[in-house]
């Protein structure tokens, strides 16, 4: 929130409150951010403070403004990501940490570790820098942490670069006592991951590690068509938008269903079809279905006797079929795809996994249609049912916590 951009932002809902206003807006300038949102801030500012800014002079509103337009844009990224789910423990804002010193703190520690110097970079070949100068500026000594350049860290203007920020950000967390960081960050900035971990390897003594997950684009399919949009033309659709159309569940299915390195194509009807091809479907499926058994089972059974601590002295060596095998199987790497998951910081990994266990699943409850001795309740069996019910209890219980860590409520009934 600090920097020429907000400063746009803080232009571009000034033109909107103008508007909002009475005046007349012949276009939105080049460079100014044209989207309808910012027609409602507009708006929002005009009925609550009327006229009062509208004729003073930039230097008198461009801050109050400015902190209005973050604010108020903040709450309905936080309010977004709620309707996701998502909590976030800090927000840290860039304005604070350069108006708290915090800055000047991390570049007088590199500048103690002789990590930074006056210099001038060469023009990058190829691509465009915001940060190159073709005159002297105070540079990070990046290539010794394995980077290709240094990197320009304060312009000769004496202005922070954005990264001198980033740098303090990192700095800030390291010394909050977070050693093993993860960066998410848009696939634009992938230039960016190794200047970012050599100032972590150099501000943390080599103690922190930075993980930068590089995220790629969605496309939103609707009829088998991307839906278009246009940063400048203003026209997107929102986190909100989809969360409202489809559900929290889908939406936190599908986004962690892909490498996050992946383009992701997000596809409505798709998503809301009762298929095979719709893979939160058809893991929910799995899990009501074997709720489903389970609520037979109890009528057949007594409740007692179907609680785990029962079909714990249950003979499961009756289980001998190969489809009853292949999901025991699945079942059993369960522990080592949370653990590679985990340490790999690839969430995707377990949506991949209760996809194959639900595929598991399906396959051998649509045996037992076909053979009745692959039934999970044969009344003339009690032995093999009750093996067998353990092996849905366990199947149920997998697909639960599976669902669990990825924030996704598991359904004990489908819905048509």
């Amino acid at each position: 929130d600090a920097g020429t951009q907000v400063d746009i932002l803080a232009r571009s809902t000034f033109l909107r409150y103008q508007e909002a206003l009475g005046h007349v807006v012949d276009s939105i300038p080049e460079g100014y951010y044209p989207g309808d949102y910012l027609i409602v801030l507009g708006k929002e500012l005009a009925d609550r403070d009327g006229s009062k800014w509208s004729s003073l002079e930039e230097s008198k509103w461009l801050p109050k403004i400015r902190s209005y337009a973050v604010n108020r844009l903040m709450k309905s990224i936080k309010d977004d990501l709620g309707l996701l789910g998502v909590e976030i423990d800090k927000y840290t804002s860039e304005h604070e940490l350069v108006g708290s010193g915090k800055v000047e703190d991390v570049m007088k520690k590199l500048a103690d570790k002789e990590l930074i110097y006056k210099g001038v970079l060469e023009r990058p070949k190829g691509k465009k820098s915001d940060d190159w100068e073709p005159r002297p500026q105070l540079l990070f000594k990046a290539k010794k942490f394995g980077d290709d350049v240094d990197r320009a860290i304060q312009k000769s203007d004496g202005s922070w670069t954005y990264f001198a920020s980033d740098v303090a950000y990192h700095m800030d967390k390291f010394k909050r006592g977070y050693e093993s960081m993860i960066d998410v960050w848009g696939a634009d900035h992938g230039g960016y991951v190794q200047r970012m971990q050599a100032a972590v390897q150099a501000i943390s003594d080599g103690k922190a590690k930075l993980d930068v997950k590089i995220c790629q684009i969605v496309h939103l399919l609707q009829n088998g068509k991307p839906i278009r949009m246009s940063k400048r033309a203003g026209k997107f659709v929102t986190l909100a938008d989809v969360v409202k159309a489809v559900g929290k569940d889908v939406v936190r299915f599908i986004m962690l269903s892909r490498r996050n390195d992946q383009v992701l194509e997000f596809d409505f009807d798709k998503v809301v079809a009762q298929s095979r091809e719709n893979p939160v479907f058809y893991v929910q499926y799995a899990h009501a279905r074997c709720c489903s058994v389970l609520r037979h089972a109890i009528e057949v059974f007594s409740e007692e006797a179907l609680e785990p601590e029962a079909l714990l002295l249950t003979d499961l060596s009756l289980l001998n079929d190969e489809n009853e095998l292949a999901v025991i199987k699945e079942l059993a790497s369960f522990p080592r795809v949370i653990e590679s998951a985990a340490k790999a910081h690839e969430p995707h990994r377990l949506a991949f996994y209760l996809s194959d266990l639900a595929a598991a699943f399906h396959s051998l409850w649509n045996k037992g249609k076909d053979e009745e001795s692959l039934r999970f309740i044969l009344k003339s069996d009690v032995e093999l049912t009750l093996a067998r019910i353990a092996l849905i209890r366990a199947i149920a219980s997998v697909l639960a916590i599976g669902l669990g860590i990825m924030g996704i409520e598991p359904v004990r009934e489908m819905k048509s």
